[in-house]
């Protein structure tokens, strides 16, 4: 056929506005095409602003190239196959330049090392249309990634996708280059914009779900790091390609083949309204035709693993998996329905597959060629009653008796569960599909809720409060914003739906913080979350904002966000029992000190913009306590005493100064509530300064002189048993050294052993009237338990002025050492500290759960059973007995009585 520009121009100036105006703003281009040069026109589009920034050059080349293919399309110079890779081979450069653009204008250089996009869909086809979004997978290698040295590498990935975004999609004057979709990243619901390479590769081999696989199909390294994209596609292989399909996969095939058809609300024929790509015999039946085909066959015959959708016909015809026949005529649909496609998007620019109405319809057809609107639906009717035919056989043959499995009679489920108050439970199930909830309103999101239901049900009737149980759940599905593929992921791995389980049934402050911040999940899908936490400058670092201008809120919500994130990851691994209780409880400390010293500096700086720096005066705080001792539990609140050096007379520098005094307790103030008051991410901890010089009747921060002053002259016993665990947490090395000097002159002044045995039992026995044991399981408070252990180490410590370190464990190990206390001491401390870590949040009533709840907590102690926890617990609180009848020459249990 003679391609005819004349009339393809016409037709584009008298039925497509953003043509018209396209060649208006464009004249040169116009003349070109007016001239039938399509490939001359190609090319200019291509140079037409090379020379401009990147946003605008990719804006400017877009237009171009959209109209000069639109016209050659019109003309028909150019065919359906010519025009998509044209525009699939523009969004990979788009792509990539965006790419470097963002890591340029972070770093000073455009390389993309370490930086993959992965095209999807249409884009990794070559088949996009004139309106196509893309939906590129971004990835990172975090040892390869360009990004400056203070900058972490997950903070620079997602700063740059973020920029990647923002240049492709935002509309300026010159229009916008396309929309960008990241949703079909792992885990969307929860992951950041930018995966890493390990997290990625732990995702597809063992976590994904079927539709991913589809997707996998027509994916391609496009832009940035090609080599490492196509590295990471040849390691995923298998997952894509499997040589066999299990039973959960086929029944997954039949689902969102099914579901191919429920969602077109639309006409089921051509005709106004109707929907070229959803419509039954649509686009998209073409499609997942052959993906369905591909899936189940391309494991074991490598001639099936194409891109396109016109290839993947001609590879099963020629596999002989469909007739010859059958894959013409979807072929010649498929470029038919795509080509009106096309024509329905040139008019406006438009993302839409929707056929108009009216003047409008017409104005598609002539805008085709063809007479009117009645001659363009008799010829796709024709093809979408061919591929609709063919579709309903695909759809008999991937069918089965157990498609789409459902929660089936709910009432039942629940009675048979041994719930009680069945009828109750089972209306509030079901009514969490009436629509309240957000992440429920969907047709695929009920269908993939219902197939968990039988678990949901089977995990209720295990929890030791079921309605408990049933509000933390909906608590979660209240703040999912979306929850297909999390309730898809959860019927395909039963075990992490066992996980996510016990945390709701079983831990209330990880359900609680979890219903406030479903992104959490991330830490139940990411195999890294069972990993303790690094050290506590890694961790600071983390904390702080990648944007150097990040205000102070946005500073504070930083530490509460990768706060609760370290938490919530080792409350997990503490129910999984992945790690013992004793290192969760160190890495509970790392996490609170940089969110303290990070939560300090932010308010240091803050304070200085109104009131300025003291010259040669810090705050310095201290920790004590359980953070003192670097062994936090999730429960912990924090004991903190501030002191400042340097001259106390003196005065700060800044537009309102202060003196000395006034400045640190303001700071001091300041430093507390960074620490405690709650922000949009949340409360981070409780702070107890009541361990300071003269408890809550003194200032809040004191000189370092008035601090040695008191310790040296006017301290109690009970508070220098509570600096044998104090320990400098934030300050210069200088100012940490200079407080360490006087914490250790004081804990080494002489005592007459006699007077500080007397005085330590009193406090004992006071302490004991006053707060006695909480439950059967207070490894604290109960005769035996820690504090008598911890009373009984700093009575040693005092009086022989040995085994000075904060951490009760080591300064235990120490005194064994010396032959003070039994070796077994050592280990009956290690229990009972297991288990009060494991204790505050598996069973804060401080009883055996009920259920499987005793066995998750008995397990995490490292017993078998809830019976052998209780009866370790009774042997390491005679074994604290016996050392104490030692040491102080009394039976422990005297003071009981």
């Amino acid at each position: 056929m003679t391609a005819d520009w004349q009339s393809a121009l016409e037709r584009a100036r008298a039925h497509a506005p953003f043509l018209r105006r396209a060649l208006e703003r464009q004249p040169e281009l116009a003349e070109l095409l007016a001239r039938g040069a399509g490939e001359e026109a190609l090319a200019f589009a291509r140079q037409v602003s090379d020379s401009a920034a990147a946003a605008t050059a990719l804006r400017r080349e877009k237009l171009a190239l959209a109209t000069a293919l639109a016209i050659g399309d019109l003309a028909g110079a150019f065919p359906l196959l010519r025009v998509t890779g044209e525009l699939s081979d523009f969004a990979d450069r788009a792509l990539d330049r965006a790419m470097a653009t963002a890591v340029e204008r972070r770093v000073g250089e455009g390389s993309t090392a370490g930086f993959i996009g992965l095209a999807l869909g249409k884009h990794g086809a070559r088949e996009l249309n004139y309106s196509s979004d893309i939906d590129p997978i971004l990835l990172f290698d975090p040892d390869r990634l360009p990004r400056r040295d203070r900058d972490e590498p997950g903070e620079a990935a997602q700063r740059y996708a973020r920029e990647v975004v923002r240049l492709l999609s935002d509309a300026t004057a010159e229009g916008y280059v396309f929309r960008v979709d990241l949703r079909l990243r792992p885990a969307s619901e929860v992951s950041p914009l930018a995966i890493p390479l390990g997290a990625a590769l732990t995702h597809y081999e063992s976590l994904a779900l079927t539709w991913e696989r589809a997707a996998f199909i027509r994916a391609r390294a496009a832009a940035g790091d090609i080599a490492a994209g196509e590295d990471f596609l040849a390691a995923i292989r298998a997952f894509v390609w499997r040589r066999s399909l299990d039973f959960g996969a086929i029944e997954e095939i039949s689902r969102l083949t099914a579901r191919i058809r429920e969602a077109n609300e639309g006409p089921t024929a051509p005709g106004p309204g109707f929907d070229l790509k959803k419509g039954r015999g649509g686009i998209r039946e073409i499609e997942f035709f052959v993906q369905t085909h591909q899936l189940v066959h391309g494991g074991r015959q490598p001639s099936l693993r194409v891109r396109g959708t016109r290839a993947g016909l001609d590879a099963l015809a020629q596999a002989d998996l469909i007739a010859g026949e059958d894959a013409r005529l979807l072929g010649d649909a498929y470029d038919r329905l795509r080509t009106v496609e096309h024509r329905v998007q040139m008019i406006d620019d438009r993302q839409t597959h929707v056929l108009p109405d009216g003047a409008a319809l017409d104005g598609v057809a002539r805008l085709d060629g063809m007479a009117d609107a009645g001659a363009l639906l008799r010829d796709l009717s024709h093809h979408c009653a061919i591929v609709g035919e063919r579709f309903d056989r695909l759809l008999e043959t991937t069918t089965s008796p157990a498609d789409a499995q459902t929660a089936g009679n709910i009432a039942k489920l629940v009675t048979d569960a041994g719930i009680n108050e069945a009828g109750r439970v089972a209306d509030r199930i079901e009514g969490w599909l009436d629509g309240r909830y957000r992440a429920l309103r969907s047709t695929g999101a009920k269908d993939a809720f219902r197939a968990i239901v039988p678990h949901l049900v089977e995990a209720l009737g295990e929890a030791s409060d079921p309605d408990q149980a049933l509000l933390r759940w909906e608590r979660l599905l209240a703040n999912l914003p979306s929850a297909i593929n999390l309730f898809r992921l959860l019927d395909a791995r039963p075990g992490l739906f066992d996980q996510l389980s016990r945390i709701l049934s079983l831990a209330p402050p990880l359900a609680d913080a979890l219903g406030r911040r479903p992104a959490l999940l991330d830490s139940l899908i990411d195999r890294t979350a069972s990993d303790l936490p690094p050290s506590v400058d890694d961790i600071a670092g983390r904390m702080r904002p990648v944007e150097a201008d990040a205000s102070y809120e946005v500073r504070l919500d930083r530490i509460r966000v990768v706060t609760g994130d370290y938490r919530f990851a080792l409350g997990t691994q503490l129910i999984e029992a992945t790690q013992d209780p004793l290192a969760i409880a160190a890495g509970l400390g790392r996490v609170a000190e940089a969110a303290l010293v990070v939560a300090c500096s932010a308010a240091e700086e803050e304070f200085a913009q109104a009131h300025g720096r003291i010259e040669g005066g810090e705050l310095v705080v201290l920790g004590l306590g359980r953070f003192g001792g670097k062994a936090l539990t999730h429960a912990s609140d924090l004991d903190l005493v501030y002191l400042f050096t340097g001259d106390h007379g003196a005065e700060s520098d800044g537009e309102r100064p202060l003196g000395a005094t006034l400045y640190f307790n303001r700071l001091a103030q300041r430093v507390t509530a960074a620490l405690s008051v709650p922000t949009a991410q949340g409360a981070l901890y409780e702070i107890d300064t009541r361990l300071r010089p003269q408890s809550n009747q003194g200032p809040l921060a004191a000189s370092l002189d008035a601090f040695a002053r008191y310790q040296g002259e006017d301290a109690w016993t009970w508070e220098h048993m509570a600096l044998t665990r104090a320990r400098a947490v934030a300050g210069s090395p200088a100012a940490r050294a200079a407080v360490e000097t006087v914490i250790d002159r004081a804990l080494r002044q002489e005592r007459a052993p006699e007077e500080l045995r007397d005085r330590v039992l009193r406090m004992r026995d006071e302490m004991a009237r006053h707060k006695p044991a909480g439950g059967p399981l207070d490894a604290k408070l109960a005769r035996g338990g820690l504090v008598d252990l911890e009373f009984l180490i700093h009575y040693l410590q005092l009086r022989d002025h040995v085994a000075f370190d904060p951490h009760l464990g080591t300064a235990c190990g120490m005194l064994a050492e010396q032959g003070l206390v039994p070796r077994d001491l050592c280990e009956a401390h290690d229990f009972l500290t297991r288990l009060l870590v494991a204790a505050r949040l598996l069973a804060p009533d401080l009883t055996i759960p009920t259920g499987p709840g005793g066995a998750v907590l008995a397990r995490a102690c490292g017993c078998e059973s809830p019976t052998a926890l209780l009866d370790r617990l009774a042997n390491a609180r005679r074994t604290v007995a016996a050392a104490w009848c030692e040491t102080f020459g009394r039976e422990l249990e005297q003071e009981e009585r």
